[in-house]
């Protein structure tokens, strides 16, 4: 009897484990760190076709949102440090 208790208890676990690791939990969205209006966020950018070295740069807020790029979305993936 107690081994059909354990075989029961066992395919449970089994059974459980792969919804749970399906369903992680969100990662929570935080935005790059506050800084004076004059200071440059610097971001890993893609490398370029046919290159494979990774680039950094660096713009202000208002240059990074007229090239289409939201700081605070990427700082958390991307993000590499502060100037100013």
């Amino acid at each position: 009897m107690a081994h059909k208790e354990l075989a029961v208890a066992l395919s449970l676990i089994v059974a459980i484990s792969p919804v749970s690791a399906a369903n992680p939990e969100p990662t929570p969205t935080i935005g790059a760190p506050t800084a004076p209006a004059d200071a440059e966020y610097c971001l890993r950018i893609e490398p370029y076709t046919g290159s494979n070295i990774e680039t950094i740069q660096c713009n202000t807020r208002e240059e990074w949102a007229y090239l289409g790029l939201d700081v605070d979305k990427e700082w958390a993936k991307n993000g590499v440090d502060i100037k100013g």
